[in-house]
């Protein structure tokens, strides 16, 4: 990339310049990823161009270089007219099953090498990190390294094992980030398998909303929004699942069954505007409920790029939506990103 070039993509490290759309959720893969250990995911190259995610002797995922090569993406992105976009681990990483000490370097060897891929396009790709979450001193040491480095925020599983995000470790990560300002994105991941779920990709299609809707559940019923102050600036991918569908079961089941529906101080409807969810949802009814009942300044563009199932070009459900006047559009094709980031 020429210097020429290199200045079209904005500023430095973390800020955001120029108009377009900005997209919060896409993820990388480096091509460089060593294998660790046993039991860790590795990379198995077959081209300049493919790979294989491994995990141990299994293929997890076949990959393309749009996961680790910057030009690829940047010319799918000006192809698709995104500005700016938020580079986040692909889940399979988090390892939060490992012990602290290898999720730790396992976290610090993937941080590092996101912001090998992404410093070619300061201001365009955006990185965010990964912490070892399973044990919250050490995902909130790994957090401040990663935003003195230049990652822009943080993605983190929607669960540890059985541990929800209203698990006492995890709020106290999130209270963490809250203080320092760093974003956060939920992605769903390790979802339940069994032989009902393995057919047509039902963990993907079932599974991954389900799990959204269940960490959004997990911060509203198990009183997280009542103890994280405000400033927290948190994201759930997917449209937040199935979450705005089935608001209004979960507020009738608030009012009804109190005796045994969480410790939230206030009914669910009341934490509305304390969350963003991306709009990764592929139909514009879908997308009409979501910003209706979300609100439109909570609507953030999210593509699940470069993998299969996500939305090319990213925001292209929002940028034709019929219901949508101008300036709502502007917010969430960008606005409201920015917001997210903490980025004017």
């Amino acid at each position: 990339m020429s210097r020429d070039d290199n200045s079209k993509n904005g500023g430095g490290p973390g800020e955001v310049g120029g108009a377009g759309v900005i997209d919060v959720h896409a993820h990388y893969v480096p091509n460089g990823w060593p294998r660790l250990g046993p039991g860790t995911p590795w990379l198995r190259i077959e081209t300049e161009r493919d790979a294989v995610i491994m995990l141990g002797d299994r293929e997890f995922r076949r990959i393309r270089s749009d996961c680790w090569d910057a030009e690829v993406r940047l010319a799918d992105m000006d192809a698709d007219g995104v500005h700016a976009q938020v580079v986040s681990p692909t889940p399979v990483f988090f390892s939060y099953a490992a012990d602290v000490a290898q999720a730790t370097r396992i976290a610090t060897v993937m941080n590092d090498l996101a912001l090998e891929i992404c410093a070619p396009a300061p201001g365009r790709l955006l990185p965010m990190c990964q912490v070892p979450l399973q044990d919250p001193d050490a995902a909130c040491a790994e957090l401040d390294r990663c935003m003195a480095s230049g990652h822009v925020g943080v993605e983190i599983g929607n669960h540890v094992g059985d541990l929800d995000l209203d698990a006492e470790g995890i709020v106290t990560f999130l209270q963490h980030a809250a203080s320092v300002g760093a974003p956060v994105f939920v992605h769903p991941w390790d979802m339940p398998s069994s032989p009902r779920l393995d057919r047509w990709m039902a963990r993907w299609l079932v599974g991954m909303p389900a799990e959204t809707h269940a960490s959004v559940l997990a911060m509203i019923l198990g009183g997280v929004f009542d103890r994280v102050p405000d400033r927290l600036r948190i994201c759930f991918a997917h449209g937040g699942g199935s979450f705005a569908f089935w608001l209004g079961r979960m507020e009738n089941a608030w009012h009804k069954r109190r005796d045994v529906i969480g410790t939230s101080r206030y009914p669910p409807s009341h934490y509305l505007g304390r969350f963003y969810v991306d709009s990764v949802v592929f139909d514009e009814r879908a997308l009409r409920l979501l910003v209706d009942t979300v609100g439109a300044d909570r609507v953030v563009v999210g593509s699940d790029y470069p993998y299969p199932l996500g939305e090319r070009p990213a925001g292209g459900v929002a940028r034709k939506a019929s219901f949508l006047d101008d300036d709502t559009r502007t917010r969430i094709l960008s606005g409201n990103a920015r917001a997210f980031l903490g980025r004017p």
